[in-house]
């Protein structure tokens, strides 16, 4: 879908539907709803007295213009409370809003900048809002579906606006959307994709791809490079899978100094568990395990897309984790890049095992601060739900920069605790560490695992676990994986240009 910027009266465009808002309690329209309402001779005024229309968050009242307008159709959308008023809500009124139209069969829409008037909204921020919450709120997934669907989709969505001065931000808002949106959108194709079309050389391609697209450097060490580097936590997991590991690094140079933020992502390409297999009920949603993995890529093709002045590089250490008979078994000792020794005590920990490796490769390159992202532990999604990201982290004010990221992408993240005693329950008798803590606090005891490998280095761990996918249509989201951190990481990047 085309997204673009007019200048004008929007009750004149010939478009097949409009969508103008209401906030809760408004008894009179105002402002660009006022002006169709005046051109409709009153009629959303009339519906507000019948009680039809109420402004509700989530109400979508549509009017048929029956030629008054030129628009064939008006969609009232209820913005809820105006004084609940923010870009989320935007987000959702606008994904929600070109769902329910494209339902009806329009292909060419228009609407006003909600938020831009009484909401108060800055233009450029709502039209971003309006834009991102559009492409992600119609977003499908049929690559493999050999039948039509019997929706049509929209074709264009116009941002409409009386005043001629705001258009240079609305459509810096615009551009902004789109890319954010498009890279989001990316990162659901990744994980949405069945295991058998992305593997850990699928990743690698696709991030070759985009940085010969994007102006980014790209370079994948092979499993004779891992051997070298003796990265044997990766190379473990990597042991029951006929698939080679990959691990994709992606560069951005952007600043003029050598700092070099490090965003790290968990790929394993799919999870059976390993030896400790996982039972088999929804076991084929662990082709989403390398969410996280997919969130980086993404990420980084925005960042190239943007060029913002600083230094990026996203690592994601991508394989399969399968029950071999050469497959890591429970009770064996592995040897982590650092020199760490590590007791696999259950082969289905594996994330923090192949991001051990990646977060001592990040260390070692001088990277800082480091961001990882990683469908980590059911723990967290039993803490937390599908709703909030868990954040963890070494450096207070690090993890305070992620969360207002996160913000300001309309995406929640919860900071976890990191005391040392959570430390103790990861101690082995046998080497230097064990891949599980047990059942308690389990969200913690993986984030403790993780700090060993990255130390001192200012870090925040993103355990999307029950964020990374859902289960029904809710807001910009849609059934299936949702791209979860990709906007909250170019966020941050942008905050440190």
């Amino acid at each position: 879908m085309e997204v673009k910027v007019a200048i004008g009266d929007i009750a004149k465009l010939p478009l097949d539907a409009i969508v103008v808002n209401l906030f809760e309690e408004v008894k009179t329209p105002g402002g660009a709803t006022g002006a169709v309402d005046k051109a409709l001779g009153g009629a959303i005024t009339q519906l507000i007295k019948d009680g039809e229309v109420k402004g509700k968050r989530h109400e979508m009242t549509l009017v048929h213009s029956m030629r008054k307008i030129k628009p064939a159709r008006v969609l009232i959308t209820g913005l809820g409370k105006q004084e609940e008023m923010n870009l989320s809500r935007i987000r959702e009124v606008s994904a929600e809003s070109c769902r329910y139209l494209r339902k009806v069969g329009a292909k060419a829409v228009g609407t006003i900048a909600h938020g831009a008037g009484a909401g108060g909204m800055d233009a450029e921020e709502a039209a971003r809002a309006i834009t991102e919450g559009a492409l992600l709120g119609l977003y499908t997934f049929r690559r493999h579906l050999t039948k039509e669907s019997e929706e049509r989709d929209i074709d264009q969505l116009l941002i409409v606006n009386r005043e001629k001065k705001d258009l240079a931000a609305l459509e810096r808002g615009c551009r902004m959307g789109r890319i954010m949106a498009q890279v989001t959108n990316l990162a659901r194709d990744m994980a949405n994709e069945p295991a058998n079309f992305m593997t850990p050389s699928n990743m690698a391609e696709t991030a070759l791809q985009i940085a010969g697209e994007y102006g980014l450097e790209c370079y994948i060490l092979e499993q004779s490079d891992m051997e070298q580097l003796e990265m044997g936590a990766l190379l473990g997991v990597a042991r029951g899978s006929r698939q080679p590991p990959k691990l994709i690094v992606l560069s951005y140079k952007g600043g003029a100094k050598k700092a070099t933020i490090g965003l790290i992502g968990k790929g394993i390409t799919f999870d059976s568990g390993g030896i400790s297999i996982k039972p088999s009920e929804k076991m084929g949603d662990m082709k989403g395990d390398m969410a996280g993995g997919a969130a980086v890529i993404a990420a980084m093709r925005a960042i190239g897309e943007l060029k913002p002045k600083v230094n990026v590089t996203g690592i994601v250490p991508a394989t399969e984790n399968l029950p071999d008979g050469s497959a890591l078994k429970p009770g064996d000792v592995i040897r982590a890049s650092n020199g760490k020794t590590i007791e696999v005590v259950n082969t289905d920990a594996e994330g923090r095992l192949i991001l051990a490796d990646a977060l001592s490769y990040a260390r070692k390159q001088g990277l800082s601060p480091v961001i990882d992202v990683a469908t980590l532990t059911g723990a967290c999604q039993i803490a937390l739900g599908e709703f909030c990201t868990g954040a963890f982290g070494n450096d207070q004010a690090l993890v305070e920069r992620v969360i207002k990221a996160g913000d300001a992408a309309g995406e929640c993240i919860w900071q976890m605790p990191m005391y040392e005693e959570y430390k103790e329950l990861n101690k082995s008798d046998v080497a230097d560490i064990k891949n599980s803590g047990g059942r308690y606090g389990g969200a913690i005891t993986a984030a403790q695992f993780l700090h060993e490998f990255i130390e001192d280095t200012p870090w925040v761990h993103l355990d999307i676990a029950g964020t990374s996918r859902t289960e029904k249509e809710r807001n910009c989201l849609v059934k299936g994986e949702t791209g979860v951190a990709v906007r909250t990481l170019v966020n941050l990047v942008l905050d440190y240009k």
